[in-house]
């Protein structure tokens, strides 16, 4: 794709704000959100798409707050499910691009999952993730990426947040974290999401479901320990098992995935200890 016009949904996050800032100087971004139209609204999406008339559209907005769907589900729903039907049936020839979870599995593999593995959600956000995937499938060429345990930032993007995040400032703080030493996870930078985004649609890569994650797998306790390593602090760390603790959503205990199809793709992606390291010095 040349010169063509991008349009981010969700584009104040996180994960939009790295889209973003990959995208400067090299195409026509727009961007749509809470300023100027909820995703919700099916026919305030449409207007607004059918008014910016976009190559593609990267959706990065999501219901994330894991716990609060089981007593939200309808927002959930409607943010991780209805809203991507409703911008893959507004889409047109554009390309959709939206973003998915590990979530979607049940967490007993004892292998990184492939994209071929049948997903199992155990929560009502996986649920919910799940149906979006599904939904994205209406378009007439989509790409559904799935993303895990998210850090990191870009230059002009909002703070860093999630659980990376919330670690590595506990750290810093002195406090003594508590850290999963038997969940196993791919983490992921932003950055390296966006840079892979724009790859595969450069690339023109058969569109369908792939795995968007750095490379590797680690359990909680494995990236604390490298995060303190590379902070030059001694690591203060409580190590606690996945049975122990009773949170209000189920998750996941094992839930690496493989980016093997990426690569194949030609989109072959920085390890995340290479990924943490730079999110760190940034």
């Amino acid at each position: 794709m040349t010169n063509g016009r991008i349009i981010v949904v969700g584009a104040r996050g996180q994960l939009g704000a790295a889209i973003v800032h990959a995208c400067a100087g090299r195409y026509e971004v727009a961007s749509i959100d809470r300023s100027n139209a909820d995703i919700t609204d099916a026919e305030a999406l449409r207007e607004a798409l059918g008014r910016l008339q976009p190559d593609v559209i990267i959706n990065c907005a999501a219901y994330n707050a894991v716990d609060d769907a089981e007593s939200h589900p309808v927002e959930a729903l409607r943010v991780n499910g209805l809203a991507v039907r409703t911008l893959a049936r507004a889409a047109g020839r554009a390309t959709l691009v939206h973003f998915s979870s590990d979530f979607v599995f049940d967490g007993t593999a004892t292998r990184p999952y492939v994209e071929t593995d049948p997903p199992n959600p155990l929560s009502v956000y996986a649920t919910s993730k799940m149906l979006g995937e599904w939904f994205a499938a209406d378009a007439e060429r989509a790409y559904v990426l799935r993303v895990e345990s998210l850090f990191g930032r870009a230059p002009d993007g909002p703070p860093a947040k999630g659980s990376v995040a919330g670690l590595v400032n506990a750290m810093r703080a002195g406090q003594r974290p508590r850290v999963f030493e038997d969940r196993t996870v791919t983490p992921t930078h932003v950055g390296d999401a966006a840079a892979a985004t724009l790859s595969l649609i450069e690339r023109d890569a058969p569109p369908g479901l792939y795995h968007c994650v750095n490379s590797g797998a680690c359990t909680w306790l494995e990236l604390a320990t490298e995060a303190a390593r590379l902070l030059g602090i001694e690591p203060n760390l409580e190590a606690v098992r996945f049975a122990d603790l009773r949170l209000p959503a189920a998750r996941p205990q094992y839930c690496a995935l493989s980016n093997a199809k990426l690569a194949a793709a030609g989109v072959v992606m920085p390890t995340w200890q290479d990924a943490l390291a730079r999110a760190l010095a940034q």
